[in-house]
């Protein structure tokens, strides 16, 4: 799925959040410390990463791109 921003980024647990893959921030939070997420292919332990267009994040098998919006 596409996600587009406004900002210049968007934080991982907050995008998590708004792409409906969790219920609230501490959720995402928890995920994203667990290990469970990845950007860019990479696993992402910072719950404040910062993703930019262009960046891909994928938990639980649903992928997300990041697109300037």
């Amino acid at each position: 799925m596409n996600f587009p921003i406004q900002d210049e980024y968007i934080e991982l647990c907050k995008l998590l959040k708004a792409v409906n893959l969790v219920m609230s921030g501490g959720e995402g939070k928890e995920v994203v410390a667990e290990g469970l997420v990845t950007v860019d292919g990479q696993i992402e332990t910072r719950k404040r990463c910062k993703i930019r267009p262009g960046q891909t994040v994928e938990f639980q098998g649903n992928v997300i791109e990041v697109v300037q919006g």
